[in-house]
């Protein structure tokens, strides 16, 4: 454990150039005490680490000193090359960046760990799109990359239904979501998502933004994805559900929160182990599909037109199926 920490503690100097033992304690989850104990440890070893006395002093490395990454164990090294990514980083234009960082990283690997990315090639692969998705990247995806990553402004010309729109964006970053990429920019004073894949120009103004350091663009895609999902499931249907058709609802149904929400409000189950619930869905047609998915191990109560249209469609399948197929 002690000497991971203190491989951390030379790698955060190393990227940070300066910091103080309060900072580092912070970064490392230690106290104070403990990284003065780092510290002279580090210095004992040979490693060059200074002291600035003052209130802008702290620990820093002297003469540019770097590590080799002697220190990574084979489950870091691995897990390294796992985390390259290297479909999307090519789809935005990366791909040399990329390799080039890879063989740095390999160089620097003691021989014994050398045959990681290998191993990891090996053994893991990662196929973003979905299935009977064009694997081709949206054409303006390489150019708002370059913008994500500079800061810069630009003009998107962007598909809308039948028109075509303009907006002046602050490209705060790309989301990859089931082989869909999406811009996720500031407009005005609002924050705004739009498809790469609809957008039919990009233009460079020249111009740079100062990100909003706090902006976090996980944090965001995931609020924004559930208010989405729930702002889709306006109405609800009252059913009887049978366990089977509890346990295939899981997959049926194309929102988790439909689910949940089914599953967590459902009543006690009957004699026969149905239970009562209401499900959110987007619209009595789909409904009318979700219900057919799940056959006869569900039963609509509400509201009566889907029920209404349930029933023919149960007895256009009887009639099907008691006709004998000679006769048809």
């Amino acid at each position: 454990m002690r000497a991971s920490r203190l491989i951390s503690l030379v790698l955060l100097l190393q990227s940070r150039e300066t910091m103080t033992a309060g900072e580092l304690a912070r970064e490392l989850e230690v106290s104070e005490r403990t990284v003065y104990r780092d510290v002279l440890a580090l210095s004992a070893a040979g490693v060059p680490v200074y002291a600035d006395r003052g209130r802008a002093g702290g620990y820093r490395l002297l003469g540019g000193y770097r590590t080799r990454l002697t220190g990574l164990t084979r489950d870091e090294a691995e897990a390294l090359f796992l985390a390259g990514l290297p479909g999307p980083a090519s789809e935005m234009g990366l791909a040399d960046a990329v390799a080039s960082a890879e063989l740095k990283v390999l160089a620097a690997l003691p021989p014994s760990l050398r045959d990681a990315p290998a191993r990891t090639g090996q053994r893991f692969h990662l196929d973003v799109p979905g299935w009977f998705r064009q694997s081709d990247p949206p054409r303006w995806l390489a150019e708002l990359a370059r913008s994500v990553w500079r800061d810069g402004v630009v003009e998107l010309r962007y598909r809308r239904g039948e028109r075509e729109v303009t907006r002046r964006v602050a490209p705060y970053g790309l989301v990859l979501k089931n082989g869909v990429w999406y811009l996720v920019g500031r407009v005005d004073d609002a924050v705004r998502t739009y498809r790469v894949d609809r957008v039919v120009g990009v233009e460079p103004t020249g111009e740079t933004f100062v990100r909003d350091e706090d902006f976090d663009l996980g944090g965001h895609w995931r609020e924004q994805a559930e208010a989405f999902l729930r702002s889709m499931l306006t109405e609800r249907i009252t059913v009887r559900i049978s366990p089977a058709g509890i346990r295939a609802l899981r997959w049926a149904a194309e929102s988790p929160l439909a689910y949940d929400e089914a599953v967590t409000g459902a009543g006690a189950p009957d004699g026969q182990g149905w239970m009562l619930t209401r499900l959110p869905v987007e619209s009595v047609p789909v409904a009318y599909d979700l219900i057919l998915r799940l056959g006869p191990e569900v039963e609509v109560l509400d509201p009566p037109e889907l029920r209404a249209r349930l029933a023919n469609a149960a007895r256009r399948l009887g009639d099907l199926y008691r006709t004998p197929d000679a006769q048809r």
